[in-house]
């Protein structure tokens, strides 16, 4: 069993957004996931219009006259996800175990039992450094830190990571650090600015997949559903998604697990099909002269507009080039040269789009 906190004590940074979607999605690679809603504000719970009458209060506090099983309290969500509901109630358990010995082990023993059960606990820390998400730490494998390319955001990570630092040399208990970039808008220079800093700072910390902003994931908290629920078509999803499969694949190996690897065994017909799709995709090359450019990606109708590393061309001689399999069509693109959207000055077939600006078109045959 693989225990995973979600912190940042700077509010605001898709903290709770991730450890909801990151569940379903780790949920929906087949893994069984319970979510831990440590936050007195219960954003997680209240993110899934889950109801229940207890709390990690009833089950950690001696004084709450209605004593709680952490069974009792575990709610499912949909498939291999449950989660442990919160409510305002948990926040007073800071002031009640102050002085108790060995408050700061209170969550790991009540997860520690868990392990015949799920695969993957992950726990919404607080939006602070207190007795919670002190607990939740020790109680974690690894932490994973949301964070938005604001500058407000970094000193947040910085200080969680203090804490990391001192659990580790008083509690003899070591928590892995990633660093997982939220609410990144392609359309901002300021974005791609901020995540150069990022990866500076952060290079052997930091996670491939990098969350887009996207309306859907603000939405599906206003139904009370996950976004792969509300629209399991949309950024949000596959963005989630992604992060799911870098998880699993970076904690339990390269080498698939046994029920993947029985998924993947396709019959003939099916192994004749894919190399038959694998043959219809074409080597398309997209080159960019700008030499004064820190970064470039093309973006377009191939990749559902993305900005990821997967799209970035490399330099060389102030040329940026890249080289993408594509099957044949028609297809719109941009490129992004330091966070600023232009269309290919070398190509003279395009088309307006939504924004009054020129897409270029590029047809694939």
């Amino acid at each position: 069993m693989r225990v995973i906190s979600v912190a940042n004590q700077k509010g605001g940074c898709g903290k709770t957004t991730t450890a909801i979607n990151l569940a379903s999605a780790l949920a929906l690679n087949g893994k069984k996931v319970l979510l831990i809603d440590l936050d007195a504000q219960a954003h997680a719970t209240a993110g899934l219009n889950i109801e229940s009458k207890g709390s990690l209060y009833n089950v950690i506090s001696r004084l709450t006259p209605r004593r709680m099983k952490l069974d009792d309290i575990i709610v499912k969500v949909e498939g291999h996800f449950d989660i442990v509901p919160s409510n305002i109630l948990v926040g007073t358990l800071e002031q009640e175990l102050a002085d108790e010995i060995g408050r700061e082990q209170k969550l790991t023993e009540l997860v520690g039992p868990l392990s015949d059960r799920y695969e993957y606990v992950l726990i919404d820390c607080p939006p602070s450094l207190g007795f919670l998400t002190v607990n939740a730490l020790r109680a974690s494998q690894e932490v994973v830190v949301p964070v938005e390319t604001s500058k407000f955001s970094l000193h947040g990570v910085e200080r969680l990571m203090d804490i990391v630092d001192l659990i580790k040399d008083r509690l003899n208990h070591l928590v892995e650090c990633r660093v997982l970039i939220t609410m990144f808008d392609s359309r901002l220079r300021h974005s791609f600015a901020m995540l150069d800093k990022i990866k500076d700072q952060f290079t052997d910390a930091l996670f491939d997949t990098i969350i887009h902003l996207n309306v859907k994931l603000k939405e599906s908290v206003v139904v009370g559903e996950t976004v792969a629920k509300y629209d399991k078509y949309c950024r949000g999803t596959k963005d989630y998604f992604s992060l799911a499969r870098e998880i699993i694949t970076r904690l339990e190996g390269a080498e698939p697990t046994k029920e993947v690897s029985a998924s993947r065994q396709f019959s003939p017909k099916m192994q004749e099909v894919i190399k038959e799709k694998t043959r219809e995709l074409l080597d398309v090359a997209f080159s960019l002269k700008a030499p004064e450019a820190n970064s470039v990606y093309v973006t377009g109708t191939f990749n559902d507009w993305s900005i990821d590393e997967s799209f970035k061309l490399h330099r060389e001689n102030g040329q940026w080039t890249i080289r993408l399999p594509l099957s044949p069509g028609l297809y719109s693109y941009r490129f992004v040269v330091d966070g600023i959207w232009q269309e290919d000055p070398v190509n003279p077939v395009k088309e307006v789009n939504t924004f009054g600006d020129h897409n270029s078109l590029i047809e694939v045959k």
